[in-house]
């Protein structure tokens, strides 16, 4: 077990792995081990560039705090956030697409009636956002609380804003469906907005040559008892974005057009859960958790 080659190395590491806790931990840490030690195999970095990349994983880490989780924005920009989500919401056809929570989710948002305003203080073009929510049987889901929040007219959230701008909660809120399933509310047009990018993936994205930028969209939470939560996105047609999101969450079918009015405009989907066991939401309200991804 001494004096590893190019050719040697992998099998002893492997070997090394057969007492593992768990016969998961052992099917994880034994992929793990093949498929990067495959990588190094590919790419043959010299070692001046594995020094950097140990020092871009080291700034990823020294980028995170209570308010910014740079590792999940990596994962979110590599496209791994959606395999996950691929992987794991395979299989529902009938239901509405699932895509990733995105940037700036906040536990337990105030619960307000059907109909409310959830603009505040933020200025843009008035928006009505109506749907229902039912089962792949087409029966609608009364009491089935919907979670929404989206960004500003600019770009901004109200956590990224705070005293600068719209202090406090705002273009955030739950709901509950009549019952016909049906919900409404009004607010404002969101626009497109860069992800964080003063940080090692931002410098990641320019290496590569991406852009950091998602298309507007308006984020959903949607559940109700004995059906799995829904997460995802309602895209607004003709965005210049949407062929090129940054984290790879846009679908077809979450792609919406804003029927424009003298009004303003409108926002209309019908949301259809797959049945299974819900995830409970922090009470409307509470002190809320903010998103892993803040700025």
């Amino acid at each position: 077990m001494r004096n590893f080659d190019e050719g040697r190395i992998t099998r002893a590491v492997l070997e090394r792995l057969s007492g593992a806790r768990s016969p998961r931990a052992r099917q994880v840490s034994e992929a793990l081990v093949r498929h990067l030690h495959a990588f190094i195999r590919e790419v043959r970095p010299t070692q001046a560039e594995w020094g950097e990349g140990i020092a871009f994983l080291t700034g990823v880490g020294a980028m995170c705090s209570a308010t910014r989780q740079e590792f999940i924005l990596l994962s979110d920009t590599l496209g791994v956030s959606m395999l996950v989500d691929a992987i794991n919401h395979a299989g529902q056809g009938g239901t509405t697409d699932t895509t990733v929570l995105g940037p700036f989710y906040v536990e337990g948002p105030p619960e307000l009636p059907l109909g409310a305003d959830i603009a505040g203080p933020c200025a843009g073009e008035p928006m009505r956002v109506e749907g229902t929510v039912s089962d792949t049987g087409g029966r609608p889901l009364p009491g089935a609380w919907v979670d929404v929040w989206h960004s500003d007219a600019q770009g901004y959230y109200d956590v990224q804003r705070g005293d600068a701008g719209a202090p406090g909660l705002a273009l955030r809120a739950r709901f509950r469906t009549d019952a016909r399933g049906r919900f409404h509310f009004r607010s404002i047009v969101p626009s497109f907005y860069p992800v964080p990018h003063d940080g090692p993936v931002g410098r990641m994205l320019e290496a590569q040559g991406r852009h950091p930028y998602r298309p507007a969209h308006v984020h959903f939470m949607i559940g109700a008892p004995g059906f799995t939560t829904l997460v995802t996105h309602l895209f607004l047609a003709d965005d210049p974005y949407l062929d090129s999101d940054v984290v790879f969450g846009v679908k077809d079918s979450l792609i919406r057009p804003l029927e424009r009015g003298t009004g303003g405009a409108v926002l209309r989907y019908d949301f259809v859960l797959p049945a299974g066991a819900q995830e409970e939401p922090a009470p409307a309200g509470s002190p809320g958790r903010q998103s892993e991804r803040l700025p």
